[in-house]
């Protein structure tokens, strides 16, 4: 290269500079419509981020009620309560502290990806406090099984009514969550050095209303699961209290603590693999690897040579897909057969043109004589179909 050749830093932003090379100017290119954010979900999170605040305010504002309380009338259980919602509002924050990560550096470059995953990191905390206040709650209440303590009933209820209350606002305050709408579109088509090869991008957001037994958003699942988890065992305290006021069945108490302390468990174990699969790019993408193959490969002789898929956002994957065909068409072309695909948020699209004689024979006699309609299923020819059509490996 001759040392008159010129680059600009700014062409590694959306700008565009002109370059000489023997003192001779080049072509330029304005790169500014194909540059896009890479901020997949930060967008979206604003209303989810708004209300966990309000959630960790109501927690830490029923904790100091409590404390108060509890020193006024010198009530154990009202104190342990409070310090329990102090935990369960740190918990809480972690969730909180996650979203403001998120946004803030929404924006910055060094995620390649942007901050979508950032929730799943989150998730994966908070999975392991709960998981961690399972176990607590677990050893606990065998060891109460083995050596009852003294309770006091109404006391305990009051406690347990207003725990409970407090619960119930905080799940609904999290369970009405909603998502915007945005869209955004980004094409690239670059003539690269190797012969035949083109990539095309694509950018698009879609949000909707989700319910909370699909939510995506591991951050916002697992601020949600703390405070059902801290309902679950203010009923379960609730049935419990009432047992033992009436009937006087003092083991209830550790009972309830039991099945609490196993239903939580479960839950921390559920939300910790889901997030965990998110961080390692480990998700569950069989089906959407299915549909890309299929829309690629009953287009003409194309056959789908790798394919990448994974998640960067809640409800947002990425995909890099490398295909091999005798006649290529334009990137957009290519494109255009993923077109609706609202799960993909950033596309990149390898083409490679096969010039093997062999091959070019056997694909023009695989044409002649396909019995099937172009959009009936997914070539044998290609390894990826067959993958894709074997049975998945069990867990």
């Amino acid at each position: 290269m001759s040392p008159w050749t010129r680059f600009n830093s700014q062409q590694l932003g959306f700008g565009g500079e002109t370059s000489f090379t023997d003192g001779m100017p080049m072509h330029t290119h304005d790169i500014s419509d194909w540059g896009h954010s890479h901020d997949f979900a930060t967008a979206d999170q604003g209303d989810a981020e708004r209300r966990t605040r309000w959630v960790v305010g109501l927690t830490l504002a029923a904790m100091c009620v409590e404390l108060v309380a509890g020193w006024i009338t010198g009530s154990m259980a009202l104190l342990a309560d409070g310090w329990h919602m102090g935990s369960h509002a740190a918990a809480l924050g972690i969730a909180a502290y996650a979203y403001a990560f998120a946004r803030q550096r929404g924006s910055d470059r060094r995620f390649t990806f942007g901050t979508g995953k950032v929730s799943s990191l989150a998730g994966y905390t908070s999975a392991l406090l709960l998981a961690a206040g399972a176990l607590w709650m677990l050893f606990e209440s065998l060891s109460r099984l083995v050596d009852p303590v003294e309770i006091r009933y109404e006391e305990a209820m009051i406690v347990a009514a207003f725990g409970l209350a407090v619960n119930l606002l905080s799940a609904w305050l999290l369970g009405h969550s909603g998502h915007g709408h945005h869209h955004h579109g980004h094409d690239d088509d670059h003539d690269r050095h190797h012969a035949h090869d083109d990539h095309a991008h694509e950018h698009h957001r879609h949000g909707h209303h989700r319910g909370l037994a699909d939510i995506q958003d591991h951050n916002l699942k697992a601020a949600y699961l703390h405070v059902i988890a801290d309902a679950l065992t203010s009923v379960l305290a609730l049935v419990a209290l009432a047992m033992g006021l009436l009937y006087g069945w003092a083991f209830m108490d550790p009972l309830m603590g039991i099945v609490g302390a196993v239903l939580i468990g479960r839950w921390a174990w559920g939300l910790a693999r889901e997030s965990a699969q998110v961080l390692l790019d480990a998700g569950d993408n069989g089906a959407i690897e299915q549909e890309i193959c299929r829309r690629i490969e009953s287009d003409a002789d194309n056959q789908v040579a790798d394919l990448h898929v994974w998640r960067i956002a809640p409800a947002g994957r990425a995909c890099i897909l490398s295909l091999v065909t005798h006649n290529p068409h334009p990137v957009e072309h290519y494109r255009s057969l993923l077109s609706g695909m609202d799960d993909l948020l950033h596309i990149t699209v390898e083409v490679n043109q096969c010039r093997q004689p062999t091959c070019r024979a056997a694909i023009k006699e695989y044409a002649a004589n396909r019995p099937d309609p172009p959009d009936a299923q997914v070539p044998a020819a290609s390894a990826w179909g067959a993958a894709l059509r074997s049975p998945p490996h069990p867990d």
